[in-house]
């Protein structure tokens, strides 16, 4: 991999790790508005601290090569959850930074997925 192309993953990881870092975080601390969305769907509310607990062990797991494919997978089916939610329930212009997330997380699947032990096929 060109010297180019390591150092624009990596900061494509560290940005989104970064993201759902934060996210995770905010939503352990029990922030209300990230809290809101899931009564809306009717889930209990224990699901948002656990979706918090995933988005901040999926950051973790971005950062560490052999994980980072699978971390960013499981990344992606929860903003699979988040699209569906803001396309179904709010205006669908909500939904873009779930969507933008989502396909910085395949890009580092892709290129990480070579790297771990975890996908078979490797390419």
């Amino acid at each position: 991999m060109s010297t180019a192309k390591s150092v624009g993953i990596w900061t494509i990881t560290i940005l989104v790790a970064l993201a759902f870092g934060a996210a995770g975080t905010a939503k352990l601390m029990g922030v209300p508005q990230l809290h809101a969305s899931f009564a809306i769907m009717g889930l209990p509310s224990w699901f948002g601290y656990f979706i918090g607990a995933c988005e901040l062990l999926g950051a973790i797991g971005l950062l560490i090569r052999p994980l980072s494919a699978l971390a960013a997978s499981g990344l992606v089916a929860i903003m699979l959850g988040a699209i569906f939610f803001h396309v179904y329930f709010e205006v669908v212009s909500h939904a873009l930074p779930a969507l933008i997330l989502s396909i910085l997380l395949v890009i580092i699947i892709r290129v990480r997925r070579s790297q771990s032990v975890w996908f078979p096929g490797k390419s």
